[in-house]
């Protein structure tokens, strides 16, 4: 009998590579500079895992492709508060990955343990989403809005959010990012979890008898606040704000890119990249507001007017508009750099080198096709116009690669020269289109003539530099 098991990369890897090998599973290269993500057991030859990001866990465990599965207790949760009628069991706690998920506010919104907030709409910004809706239904809010990012959530208060849902490791952190606590809402220590299913029809117990003196499962809620009130009031703009543009510059590995055409320009900008985490570099661009976030989260920020301008990649735009046709944002200038393919890909096995092959593929042998990728209004789009029949998409947070053949039949992933998905035994059936990094902004006629003209010389500025750079 085959037992599957969905291991974590990131924070939770050593700690549990360490549990594991405790535990006498025999598993070979579970480790950080593993090149493959499949693993396998010298102990156990029944077994078989793999290793995924840590959000990615309770997804695949409560869908079947797992039996069991080792995660936060906060990605359990955030799925759960989704799912509650999930197959998704919490066998027990495991006694490492210290930390948890905070809310918090900028100090100027804290006056008496009362949250007086900027405008009528209580905007919560989060890598989990389902949580920051929780929290907001616990605190009755009458109108609130939530901003799903894929990180660097402590970037958007006082601005564009006035909660933010954190992990961090303490209260402390929450502080040295210029934020106030208001509370933990959930642990994130590590957890094992089962599929209920698989705990009915397998044999589980070699694996779960390994494990025992390990903590026990226990109550990993909070109480959500010490807050006694929620008051509102209105935010009224100086004209001075209202002429401000709102810039976003990109974190990871854009920045390099992005410092190179900024110094062509002649633009001066501290701490970008940051070695200290600063989100709000200083700049020599007079009337501009800068802040760093992630690219993937820039398109939404720019349509709900967040911000006025961002340099993001195409393929994240095209993401957004296949989800918001008609949203108020567009490209502005093409920046020529990060050159990517976004392409279908499947197992070398597949007898399908086209789409159109695959079509008829798919409607041959029937059945849903699952679909992984990180663009999942992309992957939708894919599927429905080229008729693939049932589909369903499984949604990733990295390391795609990984999910063929087992997790899913096909992916549509990004790629500069391919090396990657050949060396994972895949090949690519289509390119969708090529994507390079590009400056968005907002359709919308902005209230300020000044803010446009900063704009329009800034797009210009750029124009001429790659124009210099070629």
């Amino acid at each position: 009998m085959n037992l599957r098991v969905a291991l974590p990369k990131g924070r939770l890897l050593a700690p549990t590579a360490a549990l594991l090998d405790k535990a006498g599973w025999g598993l070979e290269d579970y480790s950080e500079k593993a090149r493959l993500y499949r693993l396998k057991s010298h102990i156990y030859p029944e077994l078989t895992a793999k290793m995924f990001q840590e959000k990615d866990i309770p997804i695949q465990v409560a869908i079947g492709n797992y039996d069991m599965g080792v995660c936060g207790l906060d990605w359990l949760a955030e799925y759960t508060a989704r799912f509650p009628s999930t197959e998704l069991c919490l066998l027990r706690e495991l006694g490492y990955g210290e930390g948890a998920v905070y809310a918090a506010a900028p100090p100027g919104l804290i006056a008496d343990g009362v949250i007086t907030t900027s405008g009528e709409n209580v905007r919560i910004a989060s890598e989990y989403p389902n949580l920051a809706e929780s929290l907001a239904l616990a605190l009755r809010l009458r109108r609130f809005s939530i901003y799903p990012v894929w990180g660097a959530a402590d970037a958007y208060p006082p601005e564009n959010a006035e909660i933010v849902l954190l992990s961090r490791r303490s209260e402390a952190e929450i502080a040295s990012a210029g934020l106030v606590s208001l509370g933990m809402l959930k642990t994130a220590r590590a957890c094992l979890i089962v599929n209920r299913k698989s705990l009915s029809k397998k044999d589980l117990s070699p694996l779960l008898d390994s494990l025992k003196g390990t903590a026990a499962a226990g109550d990993s809620s909070a109480d959500i606040f010490n807050l006694t009130a929620l008051a509102q009031r209105k935010r009224t703009l100086s004209e001075g704000d209202a002429s401000v543009v709102r810039l976003a510059l990109p974190d990871g590995h854009q920045q390099a890119h992005v410092r190179k055409i900024l110094d062509a320009a002649g633009v001066m900008i501290e701490e970008y990249p940051s070695t200290t985490g600063v989100r709000r570099p200083k700049s020599s661009l007079e009337g501009f507001a800068i802040t760093v976030i992630r690219p993937q989260d820039m398109p939404l920020q720019v349509a709900a007017g967040n911000f006025d301008l961002a340099i993001t990649g195409r393929d994240w735009l095209t993401d957004h508009h296949y989800q918001f046709p008609g949203s108020p944002v567009k490209e502005l200038l093409d920046l020529k750099y990060g050159r990517v393919r976004i392409v279908a890909v499947v197992a070398n096995e597949v007898l399908a080198d086209t789409t159109a092959e695959l079509s008829d593929l798919r409607q041959r042998e029937g059945g849903a096709c699952r679909i992984a990728a990180e663009y999942v209004n992309i992957a939708d789009y894919y599927a429905r116009t080229n008729r693939l029949g049932a589909y369903r998409i499984v949604p990733t947070w990295g390391a795609t690669e990984a999910y063929i053949p087992e997790d899913a039949d096909v992916l549509v992933e990004n790629t500069e020269t391919g090396s990657t998905i050949a060396r994972h035994n895949l090949k690519i059936i289509e390119t969708l289109f090529e994507s390079t990094a590009c400056i968005i902004g907002s359709t919308r006629e902005s209230q300020s003539a000044v803010k446009t003209t900063r704009i329009d010389a800034f797009v210009e500025l750029m124009r001429r530099t790659m124009d210099v750079m070629g």
